[in-house]
């Protein structure tokens, strides 16, 4: 019978012995209470404690953790958006014991400190600047988190404005003045591309017509050389000027001809083709030289009357 009876108590007695020890996890802490009052801190490792009399309360991590707070608030130009909060806190290893016991839920403190000072801030300025100095939203977050969270064992690592998203019809007007400001750019870019192009090809057909100007003279240059050498050539032979240049206009008269009967699909027809046609041409351009000169010496000699007058 007493054997009964000693192998329950043997059990219950390991079973006291093991409920003695407790282990704490790495980046941890434990906080034992006797009889309901804060007894210790316990950190990482195997720990122990008086059976039936300490028991482990709660625990806490010591690593960064992060909070994200979405606030909804009004620009200074009566324009609605959310901004998304990160914050990024952790439990002070020397305050365990403030971080357990002043505050019983410190994601609702931090929430509420974070919409306090969004709403104040937000409403002072315009959306546009919300995005630009978002920065300075998230230092005086952090600086006010700071400030209340030192207290209850917390300290705030780092506060940053991770998102702004105004209204749906905002962000619609937004992107429609982007557009609109891009396609202004464009339409510049484009008249600017136009404008070259057209500067461009007129600088191309100004150097064109000047170049076939000067291969005109030059042709022209040429005949008139070669009918002074074709003269010369003449006169040498006992035919004087007059004749020569008769028989030159007759010569490229047929030669005009002969050229136009080669060409069997020319519809180019030459008026008047008698055989007196070439002669005829050269002794009108004699008489018109010949007007043309004396019209000249007329001009020429009462010039120099009136200079003699005056």
């Amino acid at each position: 019978m007493g054997q009964f009876i000693f192998i329950p108590l043997i059990f219950f007695g390991f079973i006291i012995l093991i409920s003695s020890f407790f282990i704490v996890k790495q980046q941890s802490a434990a906080i034992i209470e006797r009889f309901g009052k804060f007894q210790s801190i316990r950190h990482s490792g195997l720990q122990m404690k008086i059976p039936l009399i300490d028991r482990v309360s709660g625990r806490l991590s010591l690593k960064i953790q992060q909070l994200d707070v979405i606030v909804e608030t009004k620009t200074l130009d009566d324009v609605f958006v959310r901004l998304k909060v990160s914050v990024q806190y952790v439990v002070i290893k020397e305050k365990v014991y403030d971080a357990f016991y002043k505050l019983d839920y410190p994601h609702d403190q931090i929430t509420s400190y974070v919409f306090d000072v969004v709403r104040a801030e937000v409403p002072k300025m315009k959306l546009d600047d919300v995005f630009v100095k978002k920065d300075d939203i998230a230092i005086a977050v952090k600086s006010e988190l700071n400030d209340a969270m030192l207290d209850y064992g917390f300290d705030i690592i780092k506060t940053l404005v991770t998102d702004i998203d105004p209204d749906a019809q905002v962000k619609s007007a937004m992107n429609r003045i982007n557009a609109s400001e891009r396609e202004k750019i464009a339409a510049q870019y484009e008249g600017d591309a136009a404008r070259i192009l057209i500067v461009e090809k007129a600088k191309a057909e100004a150097e064109s017509k000047r170049l076939q100007g000067q291969g005109i003279a030059d042709q022209r240059r040429e005949i008139a050389r070669g009918l002074e050498e074709s003269v010369e050539v003449l006169n040498r032979v006992g035919i004087n000027s007059q004749e020569a240049s008769a028989l030159i206009v007759v010569t490229q008269h047929y030669d005009t001809l002969q050229s136009l009967g080669e060409e069997t699909n020319s519809n180019l027809i030459l008026l008047p083709n008698a055989p007196q046609a070439g002669s005829n041409m050269l002794n009108d351009m004699v008489a018109s030289f010949t007007a043309s000169n004396q019209i000249g010496e007329a001009m020429k000699e009462a010039r120099n009357k009136k200079s003699d007058t005056n």
